[in-house]
C-alpha cells in the first residue's frame, strides 16, 4: 500500500466559461447572427442524452451556437430523446437541406449512413464514429487512448491505498479506447517510479473488465463505485456518460476522500455539482473540431478526411488539476508534463486495438 504525503505542486488552471443550454425536441431554424453566411445552414442531431448530457451533445451544441455568432451561418439543433428520434430528425435536415448535419455519438451510426446515402449532395460530420466510409460524410474522432494514459498516470501517482479502478458504460471501442490507455498509463507509472499500483475493472490484454451495461441508470453507477471502494480503490474512472453521478454519489456517502476522473469534457466545469471530486478529466476537443470542420464547408473545403484529435494536434487533453492542483503529491504534475510531452515527441506509444482507424 502506497502512504504517499501529499505537498504542493504548481498547475496553470484554464478558465473556460460553460454553456447554458435550452432544449426542445425540434425547434424551427435560427435566425442567423451577425455575418456573412445566413443561408448557409448547420445543423446537428443529439443522441438521445440530448443537448444538456454534460457531454457529446452540450460539446456539439456550443459549437453550433458559435458557428451562428462567429461565422454568421443559419443553425438547426434536433434534439433526440430516444433512439427512435434520429431518423425522423435526420429526415428533418435532409428536408431543410442542411449543408452539414452533425450527428452525435456511435448510436445514430446506422441512421446517418441511410441519411447521408439518400442525400449525396448534403454533408455529414459524424462525432465519435469513423464507421461510414461515403464521400459526403466527415468522421471526427478522438486518440482519447493519449490522454487516459495521463490519466492513468495521474491516478497511480495520486492514489494512497495503492488501487485505482474504472468501469464503463458498454462494452464498445470508444469506452474501451480510454480503458486502454488509462490501464497502461498506471502501468507506465509502476515501471517508472518502481511501484505496484493495482487497476480493478479493466484488464487491456484480454479486453475484459467491468461494464454498466447501461449509459442511462445512474444507479448501477453508483452501485460499480461503490464495490470499487469497498476494494480500496481510491481514483475512479467512470467512462459511462451521465453515470459519473453515481460514481459522485458513492463517493460522497463514502467520505473517504476518494475521487474520480472525467471524460469528455472537463467536468470540473461542466458537473460543478460534483465538481469538488474531480481530479481532473480526459477531454476531446469536440466543440473546436466542429467548429473548424463547419468553418470549412462554408469555405467549400470539405472532405471526407477523418479528423483524429490527439495530443500533438491538442484534439484531446488532460484537463487541469482545479481544486486537486495543491493537493497533488510534489513532483507529480512536472512528472504528467514530462510524459505527456514524450507521447508527443514518439518516445512513449500508446496503442490500442480500440483506436480509432
Amino acid at each position: 500500500m502506497l502512504n504517499v504525503h501529499r505537498r504542493a505542486a504548481t498547475f496553470a488552471v484554464v478558465g473556460v466559461t460553460a454553456l447554458a443550454l435550452a432544449a426542445c425536441s425540434a425547434p424551427p431554424a435560427e435566425k442567423a447572427g451577425a455575418g456573412k453566411n445566413p443561408d448557409y445552414k448547420a445543423c446537428m442531431v443529439s443522441d438521445d442524452g440530448g443537448f444538456n448530457d454534460k457531454g457529446f451533445s452540450q460539446a456539439v451544441y456550443g459549437a453550433l451556437a458559435e458557428a451562428k455568432k462567429s461565422l454568421g451561418v443559419t443553425t438547426i439543433p434536433l434534439e433526440s430523446t430516444s433512439e427512435n428520434d434520429y431518423a425522423p430528425n435526420l429526415n428533418q435536415a435532409a428536408q431543410q437541406l442542411c449543408n452539414s448535419t452533425v450527428t452525435v455519438g456511435f448510436k445514430l451510426s446506422a441512421a446517418t449512413k441511410t441519411s447521408a446515402t439518400q442525400n449525396p449532395k448534403l454533408n455529414y460530420v459524424t462525432v465519435d464514429d469513423s464507421s461510414i466510409k461515403l464521400p459526403n460524410v466527415k468522421p471526427i474522432v478522438f486518440d482519447t487512448a493519449q490522454a487516459s494514459f495521463l490519466a492513468g498516470y495521474l491516478a497511480a501517482g495520486y492514489s494512497e491505498s495503492g488501487i485505482v479502478g474504472v468501469y464503463g458504460g458498454n462494452p464498445i471501442p470508444p469506452v474501451q479506447l480510454f480503458m486502454d490507455g488509462y490501464a497502461d498509463g498506471v502501468s507506465y507509472y509502476n515501471q517508472e517510479n518502481g511501484t505496484s499500483v493495482r487497476l480493478i475493472g479493466w484488464d487491456k490484454k484480454s479486453q475484459k473488465g467491468l461494464f454498466a451495461g447501461t449509459f442511462e441508470d445512474i444507479g448501477v453507477g453508483k452501485t460499480l463505485t461503490k464495490n470499487l471502494l469497498d476494494q480500496g480503490v481510491d481514483v475512479v474512472l467512470p467512462v459511462a456518460g451521465p453515470l459519473y453521478q453515481g460514481t459522485g454519489e458513492a463517493l460522497r456517502d463514502a467520505g473517504n476522500g476518494a475521487t474520480m476522473i472525467g471524460v469528455d469534457n472537463d467536468s470540473y466545469l461542466t458537473a460543478p455539482e460534483y465538481k469538488d471530486l474531480f481530479l481532473s478529466s480526459v477531454v476531446k476537443k469536440m466543440a473546436r473540431a466542429v467548429l473548424s470542420t463547419i468553418g470549412e464547408d462554408v469555405d467549400g473545403k470539405f472532405s471526407n478526411k477523418p479528423y483524429a484529435g490527439n495530443l500533438e494536434n491538442d484534439g484531446v487533453e488532460l484537463a487541469p488539476f482545479h481544486d486537486y492542483a495543491d493537493k497533488l503529491p510534489a513532483g507529480l504534475a512536472d512528472k504528467v508534463e514530462a510524459v505527456r510531452k514524450r507521447i508527443i515527441d514518439g518516445q512513449i506509444t500508446v496503442d490500442s486495438p480500440n483506436a480509432p482507424k
